[in-house]
């Protein structure tokens, strides 16, 4: 079972787009600075740390990333079947299961990234990571700072982070460690995140939401809020709204994810986790909730063959590719396929053209691409600047003469 996850605030880093800048995908950040009236670009190559951590920064930037790289890995053909994003990751879910237009994800991000940065300076607070303590102790540990402490984030087990003034987390981080807490280790954020310190932002962000037009989803997704699946577009509005003052449930949303891999009653099902934009974290929490689950993080275009590879005995698009490498498509028709993984440039216009054993089709990173077949040209599979795989059909045609007929 494929599944999407994508990463939130925090996992930003400088210059974390220039790898992905001589990719066909990176065409989405020119949108993106169009629909948010800001240079995104800027942000993803030019940003230094400090500037990062500004929420109106990270947020934007974090989840146009995320959108480049989920673009590239639908160019290699991958549907999941499940999505979920932590915190601002479940905006780029949302986008991917296709609830939320891109634009209309990017105008909302930027909304949410005003209205979260404003609220942090009104209610100036601080978030730490609890360690080796579970929920229950956390959980007591703020009760009793008798303070403004709460869970913020329910991450994995033996990892939760609370927030809340910077004298009260720092209260209940110290009675964490009187509870059989290993290690308080405090976040280098701008504010008290999922808490009712956010309470100021809601009320802006909700008339963001109210001017965006949800759709119905293609893909389902786990809401941060509840761990639960919510197939209908009507109730996302809520959902997001709800999450700037509620805890992020991500431990209970990849074991809900995991189970449901299983839920049709094949033993040997697994979840596959993916995790798509910048950073790794996700990648290693699932790890450590689902340790018989697949995960593999997607954050350079380098990572697009290593997520290939990860996913070759199982994924939708390898059983494609093992259908049709040089085989019928009907008695006479025959698919010419990618010797190797990487990008696909044709040397053909398209369908109708003549060839003959040995022409040309295309290159795939510079090695070229011929036909084993004779015949005529139905029409080209792959599109110029597309990433291929080994085995993917780049042509179709009907053979005249050649191997196999």
């Amino acid at each position: 079972m494929l599944i999407f996850t994508f990463p939130g605030q925090g996992s930003q880093r400088p210059g974390m787009g220039r790898d992905w800048v001589d990719h066909p995908s990176w065409e989405l950040v020119a949108d993106a600075s169009e629909a948010a009236g800001r240079d995104v670009g800027q942000l993803l190559l030019d940003a230094d740390k400090d500037e990062l951590t500004h929420t109106r920064n990270s947020q934007l930037a974090t989840f146009t990333l995320s959108l480049v790289v989920l673009d590239a890995i639908e160019r290699l053909g991958l549907v999941p079947l499940a999505c979920a994003g932590h915190s601002l990751g479940e905006y780029s879910a949302l986008v991917a299961s296709g609830a939320v237009a891109f634009e209309d994800g990017v105008r909302l991000v930027t909304e949410r990234g005003e209205a979260m940065q404003a609220a942090a300076e009104e209610n100036p607070g601080t978030m730490a990571a609890i360690l080796g303590l579970d929920d229950d102790g956390v959980e007591a540990a703020c009760q009793r700072a008798e303070a403004e402490a709460w869970v913020a984030n329910y991450n994995a087990p033996g990892q939760v982070v609370i927030a809340g003034s910077h004298e009260a987390v720092e209260s209940a981080g110290a009675l964490a460690k009187e509870l059989g807490a290993r290690r308080v280790m405090p976040l280098q954020v701008g504010g008290a995140f999922h808490t009712p310190f956010m309470a100021p932002a809601r009320a802006h962000l909700r008339k963001a939401l109210s001017e965006v037009t949800f759709h119905p989803l293609e893909v389902p997704v786990t809401a941060n809020v509840d761990a639960r699946v919510h197939p209908e577009e009507t109730e996302w509005a809520g959902l997001l709204s709800a999450q700037l003052c509620s805890p992020v449930r991500w431990r209970q949303t990849i074991d809900a994810l995991a189970a449901s891999a299983t839920a049709g009653g094949n033993p040997k099902a697994v979840a596959s986790f993916v995790e798509i934009g910048p950073g790794g974290v996700l990648t290693a929490l699932a790890k450590r909730i689902a340790p018989d689950a697949r995960a593999v993080s997607v954050a350079t275009p380098d990572d697009l063959d290593s997520l290939v590879e990860s996913l070759a005995a199982d994924s939708p698009l390898q059983a494609y590719h093992a259908a049709h490498q040089g085989e019928h498509l009907y008695v006479s028709e025959r698919v010419v396929v990618s010797p190797m993984t990487g990008v696909f440039e044709p040397a053909l216009s398209g369908g109708g053209a003549a060839i003959v054993v040995g022409d040309l089709v295309g290159t795939v990173n510079d090695t070229e691409v011929r036909s084993p077949f004779a015949g005529e040209v139905m029409g080209l599979l792959a599109v110029s600047g597309e990433r291929v795989t080994e085995g993917q059909p780049v042509a179709w045609l009907r053979a005249t003469e050649g191997p196999g007929l």
